[in-house]
């Protein structure tokens, strides 16, 4: 894992100074997120109070105590520690959002630590440490302090950016920032290509046995139609897919499973033609990003295999990833995505709930709380999944499309990057997914609007 440099000396046209009594790795990496990559700005750090207070430039501190009478933000001490520990999360009510780690100062500009919990929401400290895991090994959204506290639709990562821009322009109205852009990313996992066609021989005669014995008849004959002409599978999508990227003018990022057939890992043999084929057309319209088997995270050696497969079918170098299941292990998922080359995932979300797991909807680096290092990979969080709207919470197809406006309407807010997580089976509008490819549909319709 690599390093990034140091922010570039004071002499580079930097607009924002910042004094803190340490350039720890955890103060650095929150400012670089904070005024870099959320409200693009220059900035410098510096730990020489004589250089902070000499210059001219707008400025403000962040220490655990009062230096002169610039800009204050006072610190909880997160951002000077190494090392993850049980602390205790505090909170309090803050313009409506339960907040954390108050500050008990009169004279600091906001009453809670913002860099503290941006830094303890964005490298998931609470996952660092013990937990009851659910029967995949994860850390489940009913576990997480977002949940707890009522914030977990909330965007509070870049709503408390926005906060600080708020300051910083009160106080220096000169201060110009880079306005970001509200962006919509769809993203499709595809599990299974097809329901019944390319299975092979042994898994249609054992599909067969199944629908027999369940008096399936319907089934059988949907299973003999899909075997027969590929066309007529239900979860063959991916014509309808690709006329919503031409229609909305999009280019989506397809996560293929391109492992060992297993427990949970059920699609197309790799080595299928069609299958290949199927892939390599997607890839005419859309990205193609790894789906890592269930059991790459147990045995990390299977994602070489993987990336590499898929790498030679589409003849591209894959770079992208988002673990199947949402099994993601911290930081262990992580260091194997970097030793495996892969500089994109897609992975953090809840399974069970919509949301901003990492209380977060723009891209961001991955920060090692073992090493204490930032590194090179980005994250993309995703906020919406169709499986959790229907299987975990239940929802009927009308209360999905008004759960889904209310987290696009707050990525909007914020000119965050709305992201969403679909599968084809779920838009054949068949059986348990009837009604749900209208769902879908909405979906576009508010993203792009």
């Amino acid at each position: 894992m690599k390093r990034y440099k140091k922010d570039l000396p004071l002499t580079v046209m930097d607009k924002l100074l910042i004094y803190s009594p340490k350039r720890t790795s955890r103060v650095r990496y929150t400012f670089r997120l904070v005024f870099h990559d959320l409200l693009m700005i220059p900035y410098h750090i510096t730990t020489d109070l004589d250089e902070f207070r000499s210059s001219d430039l707008p400025k403000l501190i962040y220490s655990d105590k009062v230096t002169s009478d610039d800009l204050f933000f006072k610190s909880h001490g997160l951002l000077f520690e190494r090392g993850v520990d049980n602390i205790e999360v505090d909170t309090l009510d803050y313009e409506g959002l339960t907040a954390f780690f108050p500050i008990y100062n009169k004279e600091s500009v906001l009453p809670f630590d913002v860099f503290a919990a941006i830094f303890y929401l964005v490298t998931r400290y609470e996952e660092y440490l013990p937990f009851v895991s659910d029967q995949h090994g994860r850390f489940t959204a009913s576990l997480s302090k977002s949940v707890e506290m009522g914030i977990l639709q909330r965007p509070v990562v870049n709503i408390w950016a926005l906060k600080i821009k708020e300051i910083l322009t009160g106080h220096f109205p000169k201060l110009t920032f880079t306005e970001r852009k509200y962006k919509f990313v769809p993203t499709y996992d595809i599990d299974v290509a097809f329901a019944y066609a390319q299975k092979g021989l042994v898994r249609s005669i054992g599909g067969y046995l199944m629908d027999l014995k369940r008096l399936q008849w319907k089934d059988i004959g949907l299973r003999t139609r899909s075997i027969i002409d590929p066309e007529n599978d239900p979860y063959n999508t991916f014509d309808l897919q690709i006329d919503y990227q031409k229609k909305y003018g999009l280019r989506p990022i397809y996560f293929v499973l391109f492992g060992r057939y297993g427990k949970y890992d059920k699609n197309i043999n790799v080595r299928n033609k069609n299958y290949r084929f199927l892939i390599k057309r997607i890839g005419d319209y859309a990205t193609i990003g790894i789906h890592p088997s269930y059991n790459s995270n147990d045995h990390p050696g299977y994602l070489s295999f993987e990336v590499n497969n898929l790498s030679q079918v589409i003849n591209q170098d894959i770079i992208r990833s988002r673990q199947h299941f949402l099994r993601l292990m911290l930081p262990n998922t992580y260091r194997n995505l970097l030793e495996n080359d892969i500089s994109d995932d897609y992975t953090m979300g809840y399974a069970a709930l919509p949301g901003f797991r990492a209380g977060i909807c723009s891209t961001y680096s991955f920060y090692d709380l073992d090493t204490e290092e930032e590194t090179k990979l980005r994250i993309h969080p995703f906020a919406v999944m169709d499986g959790t709207l229907k299987d975990y919470m239940g929802l009927t197809p009308a209360d999905a499309i008004e759960q889904i406006r209310v987290i696009i309407d707050e990525v909007k807010k914020v000119n965050g990057t709305f992201i969403s997580l679909w599968h084809n089976e779920s838009l054949s509008d068949q059986k348990r997914w009837t009604g749900w490819r209208r769902v879908y549909e909405q979906l576009l319709e508010m993203a792009v609007e």
